[in-house]
């Protein structure tokens, strides 16, 4: 089942969360968030965007959220997206249902442009691999953009690429915004 985010799946969230920033170069988090932290952030994504988890017999096993891509009001057709999915449950269709969740809602917003910043490597290592670029590959995203080692992880550099893809079609005039909670009540 895939819903909205609730605060009392937190400790669920962070479960998954702290394997990426303690063992990967996925994110470039050092330290894993307290709980608080992790609260605050869900609260600001959801003022304005999803939150989704996907849950199976009351164990969350992934979330995918959107988030302001950029701080000016030009770019409020654009958001970054983010999934997580449970180490042990990589490969069995969860990030796919949770994208595809994701962006039927980001689409009912009126949001246009989905951005995807990635860890890279050129070649794998015990900390990082490419199946986040083939993941978003297979859902339709495309490379615009890398950044070269710009990221320091376990005392080795990283790169960041850039992906996108488009949710409709940018037409003139443009249709704001909507909330995603107005949506989702809707």
């Amino acid at each position: 089942m895939i819903r909205v985010v609730q605060n009392s799946d937190i400790p669920q969230l962070l479960r998954i969360y702290s394997y990426y920033v303690l063992h990967t170069a996925i994110t470039f988090e050092y330290e894993v968030p307290t709980e608080k932290e992790f609260e605050k952030r869900i609260q600001t994504i959801l003022s304005r965007y999803p939150y989704l988890v996907y849950e199976e017999n009351n164990q969350i096993l992934g979330y995918a959220y959107a988030s302001s891509f950029k701080g000016r009001k030009a770019y409020d057709w654009s958001v970054e997206t983010t999934i997580y999915v449970d180490v042990n449950c990589k490969h069995k269709g969860i990030g796919k249902q949770l994208y595809t969740a994701l962006e039927f809602y980001l689409k009912k917003q009126n949001i246009l442009n989905v951005n995807a910043c990635i860890s890279y490597i050129e070649q794998d290592d015990e900390y990082l691999d490419l199946n986040s670029v083939h993941f978003h590959e297979h859902m339709g995203y495309s490379m615009v953009g890398q950044f070269h080692q710009c990221g320091y992880k376990f005392n080795r550099w990283y790169s960041m690429v850039w992906m996108e893809k488009f949710l409709g079609g940018h037409k003139v005039p443009v249709e704001e915004v909507i909330p995603f909670l107005e949506v989702f009540e809707n």
